[in-house]
């Protein structure tokens, strides 16, 4: 039943740091284009124009 005094305040530290991990990555801009790095996988930009195939 002690362990219960550990536990507790440790889950609910370990939900706050999650908490404040994901209201840092919403307010520095981490999700605002969601489409744009799906579009950039499917670019062949980064090849250069001998390795291009035609």
């Amino acid at each position: 039943m002690t362990i219960l005094v550990v536990l507790i305040p440790l889950a609910l530290a370990l939900g706050g740091l999650g908490l404040v991990a994901f209201l840092w990555s919403m307010r520095s801009g981490q999700f605002d284009d969601l489409e744009g790095a799906a579009v950039r996988v499917l670019s062949d930009d980064d090849l250069a124009p001998r390795d291009r195939r035609p």
